[in-house]
């Protein structure tokens, strides 16, 4: 441990032994609850102490976990305890562990507190969490992570504010790497929503690789673009994506990446029942190529009753309409808080 490490829990832990009760009733400083609530949170606490091994969290894969509070009580006291010269004072400070613990409990529930969220009191509850090693992460640096007690009406269509009483509160939600996002719950959720920001409404084209031939082809599902509903071949509103037509996106030879705009436009044009205009040499316009490109946000929904995971996941369908009220709630609250 660094001499200046040492030196500041040794500060606190002198500090907890020494206090009288301070204005709040509380007989720890609040510098020192809010050190301790940090490191309840695993703040400070190295990776490898977490995931000892990198086969343990492979690419593109998410962990579980409960995080065993004997664990982490452990971790407190062995904070506190850096001070202790002799068996006197390791006896003080012991008879100070129970009162000690039960105020950090309340501060743990601080770490992370939204701003109108009602704080939760009491002793706390068991933590679980998980980890996720994706290059979604890096994508989507503002991924929701939104954990319930039960499976949400609607499929979670309006999003539920924190304080809701569905919602299990998010203790902690960091990316610890570029890669890797840690998130902490307030006890076991049923379900977990990971969800790219609804507000960020993108372009994007399914890719596909051919095993044998190596090349990759991309395309979009067909939507009917006065309604912005996917159909298929016969023009036939679908629910999912996967079951519409899929009409080919075109890519300038040489240039991996960049759009063969005029190509995809003529494959838009071709393809049956988007009602688009179908006379001849008449353009497919700004607002019919936007409609076909757009990509919806994406949703992972993690359950513990597979059956709800797979029902949700094909449930999940959000609309134009559901982005945009999404965007403007997010840009009301935005306003309010500057």
């Amino acid at each position: 441990m660094a001499l200046a490490q040492y030196m500041t829990l040794q500060l606190l832990a002198n500090a907890v032994v020494d206090t009288v009760a301070t204005d709040g009733g509380r007989i720890t400083p609040p510098e020192i609850l809010t050190f301790l609530g940090k490191l309840r949170m695993l703040e400070g606490v190295p990776f490898n102490n977490l995931v000892p091994d990198e086969e343990l969290l492979p690419n593109e894969s998410i962990r579980f976990f409960h995080l065993d509070r004997a664990w982490s009580d452990a971790l407190v006291q062995g904070a506190l305890s850096v001070a202790t010269t002799n068996s006197v004072e390791r006896a003080q400070l012991e008879q100070l562990y129970p009162t000690i613990e039960s105020e950090v409990d309340e501060v743990e529930r601080e770490y992370r507190a939204p701003g109108g969220e009602p704080v939760l009191r009491g002793p706390a509850g068991p933590v679980s969490g998980f980890l996720l090693r994706s290059a979604a992460v890096a994508g989507w640096p503002g991924l929701h992570v939104r954990a319930y007690k039960n499976e949400p009406e609607a499929g979670d269509t309006e999003i539920a504010d924190e304080g809701d009483p569905s919602r299990i509160k998010l203790l902690r939600l960091e990316r610890l790497s570029p890669a890797v996002l840690l998130a902490l719950f307030d006890g076991i959720p049923k379900v977990l929503h990971i969800e790219e920001p609804r507000q960020g409404i993108q372009f994007g084209v399914n890719l596909e690789t051919n095993a044998r031939t190596k090349r990759t082809s991309a395309t979009v599902p067909a939507r009917n673009v006065e309604t912005g509903n996917y159909v298929n071949g016969a023009g036939v509103e679908q629910e999912l994506p996967t079951r519409a037509a899929q009409i080919p996106v075109r890519f300038r030879r040489g240039a991996a990446g960049v759009l063969d705009l005029s190509n995809t436009a003529r494959g838009f044009a071709d393809a049956s029942a988007t009602g688009m205009s179908t006379a001849p040499g008449d353009p497919v316009n700004g607002a019919e190529f936007a409609m076909q490109m757009i990509r919806f946000p994406y949703r992972q929904i993690f359950a513990q009753d597979v059956a709800t995971t797979a029902t949700q996941n094909d449930a999940f369908k959000p609309t134009l309409a559901s982005v945009s009220a999404r965007y403007t709630s997010v840009l009301k609250k935005k306003i309010r808080e500057d």
